[in-house]
C-alpha cells in the first residue's frame, strides 16, 4: 500500500469511528451527548508515516502474567507477551504487548506519552493489533500509532479500563493517533 492509500485507509476509518460513536446503540458516548457531537466528530492527528513501523514481535521465553489496577479500582491481569523495539524522535524505545490468554491472537499495546493529559486521553491511549491485518507475510506486526484510540472509559465512566504500566511510558510526545475526547469534562 503507498502513503496514499495509507492516509486514505486512515481517514476512512475515522469517518466510520465517528459514524459508529454518533448512531450505533452501542456507542460508548451517552446518548443525550451525541447531538453535541455532531459536526465536530472525534478529534485526531493528522496520518503520519514516521510513526508507522513493520516490526518484529520479541517474545518473552517467561510469558509472566501482571496486574494492572483499572479505573474503577479493580485489578485484571493480562499475560505479557513480548516487545517491540524501534526508534523514534532519535531514541530507541520498547513498548510490551499483553494478551489476555495465551490462545488470544490479537495483541494489545496500551502506552502513555508525553502528549498525556494535554492533547491526548490522560489514562493513555491503546493499539490493538490482529493477525489477519497486523502480521506481514515475513512475519513483521505493523505498529501504526496513527490507529491509536482512547479507551472507552474516555468517553464514559460507565465503562472500565486498565491503567497503563509504567513500563509502556514514553518520555517523548507521540503525535498520531486520537486526542483527547471533544466533550471531555475537565
Amino acid at each position: 500500500m503507498n502513503i496514499v492509500e495509507w492516509k486514505e485507509r486512515i481517514e476512512k476509518d475515522r469517518e466510520e469511528k465517528n459514524r459508529f460513536f454518533l448512531l450505533d446503540p452501542r456507542s460508548p458516548i451517552p446518548r443525550g451527548e451525541r447531538r453535541r457531537l455532531l459536526g465536530k466528530g472525534l478529534s485526531y492527528y493528522p496520518p503520519d508515516p514516521d510513526l508507522f513501523f513493520e516490526l518484529f514481535l520479541y517474545e518473552h521465553r517467561d510469558k509472566k502474567k501482571i496486574e494492572m489496577e483499572t479505573t474503577k479500582g479493580g485489578i485484571q491481569e493480562f499475560i505479557r507477551w513480548g516487545e517491540f523495539r524501534f526508534n523514534m524522535d532519535e531514541k530507541q524505545c520498547v513498548i510490551q504487548a499483553y494478551k489476555s490468554n495465551p490462545e488470544e491472537e490479537r495483541l494489545w499495546i496500551p502506552f502513555r506519552d508525553k502528549t498525556s493529559g494535554k492533547d491526548t486521553y490522560g489514562a493513555g491511549r491503546y493499539i490493538d493489533l490482529e493477525t489477519g491485518k497486523h502480521l506481514t507475510s515475513d512475519g513483521k506486526w505493523i505498529l501504526d500509532f496513527n490507529k491509536a484510540y482512547n479507551p472507552w472509559c474516555a468517553y464514559s465512566e460507565e465503562y472500565v479500563c486498565p491503567f497503563i504500566p509504567p513500563e509502556n511510558w514514553f518520555e517523548i510526545p507521540i503525535k498520531a493517533g486520537e486526542k483527547k475526547y471533544p466533550l471531555e469534562k475537565s
